[in-house]
């Protein structure tokens, strides 16, 4: 079976010329993924190309982190990565509380009401500012879109991928 990543970042330019890279974080975790003697795994989308690095040390710098990779001196040897994207494996999953998730694990879930009518299931997940908002795509027709507040979620069920919500007056 081939081994499932998940994106931690984005490795989107150099910082200056002692080879520091400006990493987008795309993780709730940066201090964790980006610590010192972490290995994550550079990966080129396009044509699959893989390299574990290591980092050396990081910090955040105007939301993005800087990173410095164990064995990269200067601008030239990490040039070349700009546009990569740093994953780690789904083995390497950090522990969430109770009642956490991570989104990989909410797409796919039906979503059924607290009346118990089936809206349809989970295929994207949108951030678009104060709270997340959930796609769902019922068997015919359009889409809904369902925002991630207490008022509306009232069980996640990963183990299940069943989610119940309450639809507020209005809200379809």
């Amino acid at each position: 079976m081939d081994q499932q990543w998940l994106s931690v970042g984005k490795l989107v330019n150099t910082h200056g010329i002692r080879g520091e890279v400006k990493i987008f974080s795309q993780t709730d975790f940066p201090e964790e993924r980006f610590a010192p003697n972490k290995v994550l795994t550079l990966m080129n989308e396009e044509n699959g190309q893989q390299l574990k690095v290591e980092v050396l040390s990081s910090r955040e710098h105007k939301g993005m982190y800087i990173v410095k990779l164990k064995g990269y001196e200067n601008i030239n040897e990490v040039e070349k990565y700009k546009g990569w994207s740093l994953k780690v494996s789904k083995e390497d999953l950090v522990e969430l509380d109770e009642g956490e998730y991570y989104q990989h694990q909410i797409i796919g879930c039906k979503v059924v009401t607290d009346e118990g009518a089936e809206l349809g299931v989970i295929t994207e997940i949108l951030v678009p500012g104060a709270n997340d908002v959930w796609v769902i795509q019922p068997p015919k027709g359009k889409q809904v879109l369902i925002p991630v507040i207490d008022e509306v979620v009232l069980n996640v069920d990963v183990a299940n991928k069943v989610v119940k919500v309450h639809l507020m007056e209005g809200l379809i």
